[in-house]
């Protein structure tokens, strides 16, 4: 299994970015999916999690402006951030396979997940 996420980089406040995380070898059937992100110096936050079939769960940060989705056809899930600021600079990671409910936050890469990405850095700036 590979997840590889990409669609990071360099934006204002108030725009907006699409974050993939591509799946190889990885069935979405009955999956369960989180994006956490880093921001210097901190653990792994969580910020959406997803099992299939359900709504998606957000932390409260990104309630009304982070919206995550799944194409099973695709193999991806996606993170839509719109009104970025630069609050939500951070590496952006997804994983896959969780022992437990969602950590609220873990060390990035932690066996709590069976699957991460390498991350994709977002960075918001004016």
């Amino acid at each position: 299994v590979q997840l590889v996420e990409s669609g990071g980089g360099l934006v204002q406040p108030g725009d907006s970015l699409r974050l993939s995380c591509a799946a190889s070898g990885y069935s979405f059937d009955n999956s369960e999916m989180a994006w956490y992100r880093q921001a210097p110096g901190m653990e792994c936050e969580l910020v959406s999690g997803l099992i299939s079939n359900e709504d998606p769960h957000y932390e409260d940060f990104a309630k009304g402006r982070f919206t995550m989705s799944q194409d099973n056809a695709k193999s991806t899930v996606y993170l839509q951030m719109n009104s970025l600021m630069p609050e939500d600079t951070a590496v952006y990671y997804c994983a896959a396979d969780p022992n437990s409910p969602w950590a609220a936050q873990l060390p990035c890469g932690d066996d709590e997940f069976r699957y991460w990405g390498q991350g994709t850095q977002v960075t918001v700036s004016s």
